[in-house]
């Protein structure tokens, strides 16, 4: 558990009044002093992360946030961060203050929640210093809140249950290739061996597919590049072949018509993020020219190598297909900018390092403001002449 990726736990965010309890209540349900608690308004300056089990229903990661309300000195600052955390959350858990209730604040939060597409359920803390009658008059104004004690602890186990129920209606059966790849299938991953590969290890994405396969009863070889061709004639009736996007032209010469070939990257794609809308986006390169702005975002922050996917690659072979120099520009990491109307085309990385949700904001953001995205994988793909086949397993 502890080693599971945050990209696949479910995010869920606590959110707001100042001093409402919200680190405390974080406190309470993981069972250990992780977000500072004060009396003193905007002690939560930065979002603050716990990683933990929710049994039975799986990996989580819970996310303390600042006021909504903040207005110290750098409140308007802890309140953009605390906003921005909406464009990863899965779950929000709004905490009212039993003795200080702002529906007008309530009210402006869920609009953000509905803006996002986020359930949420309500919290009702400190009903250790309300009485019966407060707390029955609260009770028709939040009818679906959980009514806890952060501070004695009261009542948390009831919320981690009710917690639990809401998380499992909203579960959706994710994965990455089970449902392209019939139980006891075969499939072959492509691992090319160069500088951008971790000595000793493998990089998430293929740790990640070999757990799919192993979840889902499919059988998975793993090669380099260059062992390819002999493991093709080893291994009979291969149902897909899986291949870094970097190695794509080389091994799909390789690989035989008749066997279905797709990447890493875009199984990703499929599983995160809308292949139509980055279909979409492959349609835009045809209208780019030297004056497109290029936006290259990478969830990940990794040092650049000559061989280096984003910085490197795509726009040599972005800058070859145009016949023209772009304009490029990069951002790594969570820093998804918000005036994204300014570029002509986002290209996106696999998004192994960032949930679900952080994906579909982004791509939301783009369709918003008209803004076309693709995906590394496809891009490349399509730079290679290679998309129709990547595709093909999808059914597109």
């Amino acid at each position: 558990m502890n080693n599971t990726p945050n990209a696949n736990r479910k995010h869920i965010a606590i959110y707001g009044k100042t001093n409402s309890g919200k680190s405390s209540l974080l406190n309470a349900i993981v069972g250990q002093d992780i977000s500072l608690v004060s009396p003193i308004k905007g002690t939560t300056t930065d979002p603050v992360s716990k990683a933990m089990e929710l049994i039975p229903f799986g990996p989580v990661l819970f996310i303390d946030t600042a006021g909504l309300d903040d207005n110290g000195e750098l409140g308007e600052l802890r309140i953009k961060r605390s906003l921005k955390t909406l464009q990863k959350t899965d779950f929000a858990i709004y905490v009212v203050d039993i003795n200080d209730i702002c529906e007008e604040n309530y009210k402006e939060t869920v609009n953000n929640f509905k803006k996002y597409k986020i359930p949420h359920m309500v919290v009702v803390n400190k009903i250790d210093e309300a009485d019966e009658n407060l707390i029955n008059s609260v009770k028709e104004k939040f009818k679906d809140a959980v009514f806890v004690s952060a501070k004695e602890e009261k009542n948390i186990i009831e919320l981690k249950e009710e917690l639990i129920k809401r998380l499992q209606n909203e579960e959706e059966d994710e994965t990455l290739i089970g449902d392209i790849v019939p139980y006891n299938g075969k499939v072959i991953m492509v691992v090319p061996i160069d500088s951008e590969a971790p000595k000793g290890r493998l990089i998430l994405p293929q740790v990640q597919l070999i757990r799919d396969c192993l979840d889902h009863g499919i059988k998975s070889y793993v090669v380099r590049d260059t062992e390819l061709e002999s493991a093709l004639q080893d291994i009979k009736d291969v149902d897909l072949v899986i291949t870094d996007s970097q190695a794509f032209k080389k091994v799909s010469q390789i690989v035989p018509e008749d066997i279905k070939l797709t990447s890493f990257s875009i199984l990703f794609a499929k599983q995160k993020g809308d292949l139509k809308a980055f279909m979409e986006g492959i349609s835009k390169i045809k209208e780019l020219d030297e004056n497109s702005k290029i936006l290259i975002t990478e969830s990940c922050t990794h040092n650049a190598s000559h061989e280096d996917i984003g910085r490197v690659k795509i726009p040599k072979l972005l800058n070859k297909h145009v016949g023209k120099e772009l304009n490029y520009e990069f951002k790594m990491g969570h820093d998804f900018p918000e005036d994204i109307e300014k570029y002509d085309l986002v290209i996106h990385c696999g998004a192994c390092m960032v949930n679900k949700k952080t994906v579909q904001t982004r791509i939301d953001m783009c369709e918003e403001k008209n803004v076309k995205i693709v995906n590394y994988g496809m891009i490349l793909a399509y730079l290679t002449g290679i998309l129709p086949r990547s595709l093909k397993v999808f059914d597109i």
